[in-house]
């Protein structure tokens, strides 16, 4: 899974209509939406959209035939596997009609082609763990983390111990509580997480 590092850019003249896909890294449908608005062409014919952000994804044909463009811009999303992202694909009707299987075609090839150009990075599901570890074994606990590459995201001290709060990829998170639990003589408690 991969999303954006930075906003797209691709035109595209096709049978006199001129196309512009927009495509930005967003994190919440509010912010998909301001993209929109932000990138809106007063005189443009048509602005028509999708989104994908994990499981929500929404798309708009925008005064299009039905299913001739949001969806199609959707499936170029899909297709290359980016999260966290909102494509928009602007129209300027040039006075040829393109048909159904033209809009389609237009729409998702002027997506895909943005995409294809736009700077991508992987997304590295991760794992939020919560765990209890004691005085005795605190000076081994930093050395790991840095270790696997997790974040730490809190920690307070407690009265036998330490309660520390980490962020670690998904794939590393069992390694990373064996590697602690083999570090503090399988006295390290874990609170939740993995």
């Amino acid at each position: 899974m991969y999303t954006l590092t930075q906003e797209a850019v691709f035109r595209e003249e096709i049978k006199k209509s001129r196309f512009i896909a927009r495509a930005a890294s967003v994190s919440s449908p509010g912010e998909a939406a301001a993209f929109l608005e932000r990138i809106r062409e007063a005189r443009a014919t048509h602005h028509c959209w999708a989104y994908r952000i994990g499981p929500k994804y929404r798309f708009s044909d925008d005064g299009e035939p039905g299913g001739t463009a949001g969806k199609p811009i959707l499936n170029a999303i899909e297709k290359q596997d980016i999260d966290g992202v909102m494509v928009v694909v602007i129209r300027y009707y040039g006075g040829v009609k393109l048909g159904a299987g033209g809009l389609a075609r237009a729409y998702g090839g002027c997506s895909a082609k943005c995409l294809q150009g736009a700077r991508l990075k992987r997304i590295v599901p991760m794992a939020h763990i919560k765990l209890r570890i004691a005085f005795d074994h605190i000076g081994a606990l930093y050395a790991i983390i840095d270790r696997f590459g997790a974040t730490k995201l809190g920690e307070a001290y407690t009265d036998t111990g330490l309660d520390i709060q980490l962020k670690v990829g998904r794939a590393d998170c069992k390694a990373l509580v064996a590697a602690l639990t083999d570090a503090s003589a399988g006295t390290m408690e874990l609170l939740s997480g993995c």
